[in-house]
């Protein structure tokens, strides 16, 4: 918050916070309908997606999760995610190109990796690191238009503040989520029971994006 003081002082720091707070909590409560509406993706049970779902569902209850809805999205592009505010409102998806693309236990060793992300709470933590994130950014931008009277050399300095503070926030956000990542990665391994075959995915799936 030493930024707010600078640039605006509490009153710029709070004002800030609030309006990044209030942006990232409706995408927190909202995120799995935003992301599932964007993709097209259509729910599925046991009936529609015979192997598909009863996999998720033993990986569910490996995780000791409560069963997440689930999804597929029809993409030739090889693809998975989970979303969804906290494990009692997850759901995961995963395109056709990724089913089509692996075998059954590189699937599961995949959604084991997403199931890893509602365990560890990574859509929470997130949102917090974004809320932060996108108050250094205001923050930044309120410095530049309330010291753009003022003497070059503050100028100067407002302006370095103004690019350096955001990039940092970014590379920041962006350190933690790798940290999550290499979280959920443990966490997978763990629900799935065969570490390797999230290896072999995460090859296949990078040697298909290259080529």
């Amino acid at each position: 918050m030493a930024l707010g003081f600078t640039f605006g002082g509490a009153q710029g720091a709070l004002i800030a916070f609030a309006v990044a707070l209030g942006m990232n909590l409706f995408s927190y409560w909202n995120s799995d309908k935003i992301v599932l509406r964007m993709h097209n993706a259509r729910e599925v049970d046991a009936q529609s997606a015979p192997d598909f779902y009863p996999m998720v569902a033993e990986l569910a209850r490996r995780a000791a999760l409560p069963m997440p809805r689930v999804y597929i999205i029809d993409s030739p592009h090889p693809n998975a995610f989970a979303t969804g505010r906290d494990p009692e409102h997850a759901a995961v998806a995963a395109t056709t190109g990724l089913l089509n693309m692996l075998t059954k236990d590189e699937v599961a060793g995949v959604m084991a990796h997403e199931l890893g992300h509602v365990k560890n709470r990574d859509t929470l933590i997130m949102t917090m690191v974004a809320t932060v994130a996108g108050a250094i950014s205001m923050l930044a931008n309120f410095g530049m238009f309330f010291r753009s009277g003022d003497n070059r050399g503050n100028g100067l300095a407002t302006l370095l503040a103004v690019i350096v503070a955001p990039l940092a926030a970014m590379i920041v956000q962006m350190a933690i989520s790798r940290t999550r990542e290499f979280g959920a990665d443990r966490a997978g391994a763990e629900i799935s029971g065969n570490p390797m075959a999230l290896a072999s995915a995460l090859a296949k799936i990078s040697k298909g994006a290259a080529s």
